[in-house]
């Protein structure tokens, strides 16, 4: 079985979110089931770590969209990935979506259009001779045009579109239908318009074969008005004809605190002076003062989503109560300003490292007694994971993939609103937990012992492509 998995991050090469993260374990777990092949935008950090392309098909230019090449090349451990050449629109500083000020590219249209384009004519047949694809996996708002192009073109390929986040939807203005090459006929409530915009997650949502998200309960969540988006009524429709799937993440292997080398001192569960060995380091480094008190950590995008603002709004009461924070992540300006504030307010009890690395990302995870994570919605999250196999808490929101991963009183602590004073409540039972070292550490053990395999995941997805392909 042949699976083009088209991604525009992967933590091989390039990271923003969790979304790298799947396109690199996802199809890894898919290997021993199908031929899966990863396409991606040639950025220039894609280009610089892959050593041998070879050019197996051009593409003609489409509309106001450059014509380009199409490269064919593997991972160190032989996972192949295509790779889309066009230095006008990938050859770019910044990150995949925007600027080095955090600005979207102003062509984000024309740049994701001509990868899905691409993916669409590479499914088919007619750009790498020696391949074709009996079914593709795109991958949010960015390559959610994949299956429209197959559709368009008549391509009889079955595809599915997950969903990693319903809040990022590719909006732009109805010219980019023009520009991209989409059929004029496309644009109506029933297709790509979504309040005379062009959306390009809804045209994944309404041309795919199949949906999925990355939770079950994200997939009961987003048909609702809540959290739907304003694509509840289109995403029920297709829930109640069996055509939406939840298929919650996993995570790799090298998430093992016995044998990380990333971290200060690798360790097992139940040795806690090794973890504490990771607490010193991170204190060390972020300078904050020597303490008894609990530390607690959050690696995250720095996103209104995430509540950090809620971390903020709690942090005096945190560490009046003889608590300290560190962050680490990236995202929106004002928030890195509001936590960057709160550090030079309380430097002795507040790290914040602006950025991403993911070997600081580890140890704050092996360090910290507890991982905050008060989002507002949380389709899967992979940090709750992280965390439990670290032996650190995760103290969540009752939502999405959260509620699936966390046993509250268990492996965690779970708070019902995202509110100040509903996260609140969830830290003052850590704070409690943490002065009974007994029913602590076995909180601690309980979290280690719990397995995050993508095989799991892995199984599902093949299962759910076979029927597919069954059915087509």
């Amino acid at each position: 079985m042949r699976v083009l998995f088209v991604t525009t991050e992967m933590d091989d090469f390039v990271r923003v979110g969790g979304l790298a993260a799947v396109s690199a374990a996802l199809p890894r777990a898919l290997r021993s089931h199908t031929d899966v092949r990863i396409m991606l935008p040639g950025y220039r950090d894609v280009i610089e770590h892959l050593t041998h392309i070879e050019i197996v098909g051009q593409c003609a230019a489409l509309a106001e969209m450059p014509a380009c090449s199409l490269g064919r090349s593997s991972t160190r451990d032989g996972l192949p990935v295509y790779v889309l050449l066009c230095d006008e629109l990938y050859d770019r500083p910044g990150n995949p979506y925007g600027d080095e000020s955090g600005q979207d590219w102003a062509d984000n249209d024309i740049r994701f259009g001509r990868l899905a384009a691409a993916a669409a004519e590479l499914a088919a047949g007619t750009l790498d001779k020696n391949w074709a694809a009996d079914l593709v996996h795109a991958n949010d708002w960015q390559a959610a045009l994949v299956p429209a192009y197959l559709a368009w073109r008549g391509v009889a390929v079955p595809s599915i579109l997950t969903i990693h986040n319903l809040a990022y939807q590719g909006l732009f203005p109805r010219e980019s239908l023009r520009r991209i090459g989409a059929p004029e006929s496309s644009f109506h409530i029933d297709g790509l318009e979504f309040y005379d915009k062009l959306s390009f997650l809804k045209g994944g949502l309404v041309y795919a074969s199949h949906l999925t998200t990355v939770s079950s309960t994200y997939a009961q969540e987003i048909t609702t008005s809540e959290l739907g988006c304003g694509l509840e009524g289109l995403l029920r429709q297709r829930s109640n004809a069996h055509e939406l799937t939840g298929i919650l993440n996993g995570i790799d292997e090298s998430w093992d605190p016995r044998y990380c080398q990333q971290l200060a001192q690798p360790f097992a569960a139940g040795d806690w002076e090794g973890k504490k060995a990771n607490a010193d380091y991170v204190r060390k480094q972020f300078g904050l003062a020597v303490s008894r008190g609990p530390m607690f950590g959050i690696v995250a995008r720095l996103v209104h989503q995430k509540g950090i603002d809620l971390v903020l709004e709690a942090a005096d009461e945190i560490v009046g109560a003889g608590g300290q924070i560190v962050v680490t992540g990236t995202g929106e300006p004002a928030i890195e300003r509001a936590l960057l504030e709160a550090h030079r307010r309380r430097p002795d009890a507040i790290g914040v490292a602006i950025g991403f690395n993911d070997a600081q990302a580890r140890r704050i995870f092996a360090g910290s007694d507890f991982t905050l994570m008060p989002s507002r919605f949380e389709p899967c999250g992979l940090s709750q994971m992280y965390a439990q196999r670290f032996g650190s808490l995760p103290i969540g929101h009752q939502t999405g993939g959260l509620a699936e991963t966390i046993t509250d009183g268990e492996t965690g602590f779970l708070f019902e609103k995202p509110s100040a004073e509903s996260f609140l409540g969830g830290v003052k039972r850590a704070v409690s937990a943490f002065t009974r070292p007994e029913p602590l550490n076995a909180m601690r053990l309980s979290a280690m012992a719990r397995s995050f395999s993508w095989d799991l995941s892995a199984a599902c997805y093949n299962a759910l492509y076979r029927k597919m392909l069954t059915s087509a």
